[in-house]
């Protein structure tokens, strides 16, 4: 287990049929083609997959059309929403993959749900919590992997161009290993951004005048606190001023979080941070404060989520 050395790194060019290209489909889908591996995209959107093609992509017509383009040994990265889109793309693909094939799931699906599909499904089934939003895109992901460890290996030229780099991405273990790991990834990134909301509303409304751009770029500048969220704090700060403008106090989101303190509750696991950073959030919808007005501009900076504007 655990990410696989250089030395036995399999570099050669792969084929590679992308399924899903809204903002981080696309990225899959770039960072591959500049890669030099050979893409195959598709999306129900024919928008979404000719500037996927612009972008050195084989347009595909369809699921079945880009399984047959593939050829054998598929390997099938899907970027498509979790829940019923995953099942029906799945379903799409079932005449046309077999074991010695492997389909990567990219998307946020529960961790219970991969495994039921990773069971269901006769391809080699990887599910890939990917973190880094499309804010990302030039760095690239960070990857958490789950499931067959040959199926893993077999991915990883296209894990190495997708993330960071050899160092983005590992493979966690069996299957709903990944999407675990993510899940609760999200948890800690809740408690790290209600931290960071609570202690920038301190000192906004605080005993002195400070400039919070200026406070998050020093902090920035070798504090312990130092991260890329606290980057995204300065940005936010520079962008919309010291008081956030009519950045709304309400902040999006939310089912990670809550998969994450369900699981806790039945491992009887403590997480009183992720549970009350995810109270806050709900709460977000009721009324106002400074520092979910921060988390609301910061889910921007790192995920292009919309920002909700007073």
């Amino acid at each position: 287990m655990g990410t696989t050395t250089a030395n036995h790194r399999n570099l050669s060019p792969m084929q590679l049929g992308v399924i899903g290209l809204g903002r981080m489909g696309q990225i899959v889908a770039n960072r591959s083609v500049e890669a030099g591996h050979d893409v195959v995209a598709f999306d129900l959107s024919a928008e979404a997959t000719a500037t996927a093609a612009e972008n050195g992509a084989e347009p595909a017509d369809s699921v079945a059309d880009l399984a047959d383009r593939l050829g054998d040994d598929k390997r099938i990265w899907l970027m498509v929403p979790a829940g019923d889109a995953v099942d029906a793309t799945l379903a799409d693909l079932e005449p046309h993959v077999g074991g010695d094939d492997v389909i990567v799931d990219g998307g946020n699906s529960h961790f219970a749900e991969s495994v039921r599909r990773a069971e269901e499904t006769d391809a080699a089934y990887l599910d890939c919590g990917t973190s880094g939003g499309p804010a990302s895109a030039e760095e690239g992901f960070s990857l958490m992997v789950g499931g067959p460890e040959w199926a893993y290996e077999a991915l990883v030229p296209v894990f190495d161009a997708v993330a960071t780099g050899p160092d983005g991405h590992g493979h966690m273990g069996e299957s709903g290993a990944g999407h675990y790991v993510k899940m609760v990834h999200n948890g800690v990134e809740y408690a790290l951004m209600q931290a960071y909301g609570e202690g920038f509303e301190l000192l906004a409304d605080g005993r002195y005048d400070l400039e919070m751009e200026s406070v998050a770029r020093t902090w920035n500048n070798g504090a312990v606190i130092r991260s890329w969220l606290l980057e995204l704090c300065e940005e936010a700060f520079r962008e919309e001023g010291n008081d956030l403008g009519d950045v709304a106090d309400h902040v999006a989101g939310g089912s990670t979080g809550t998969w994450t303190v369900e699981e806790a509750l039945e491992r009887e696991v403590p997480v009183p941070l992720i549970y009350q950073a995810l109270a806050e959030r709900f709460d977000s919808r009721n009324e106002g404060r400074y520092s979910r007005r921060l988390a609301n501009r910061l889910r921007y900076g790192f995920g292009r989520h919309d920002v909700k504007r007073e």
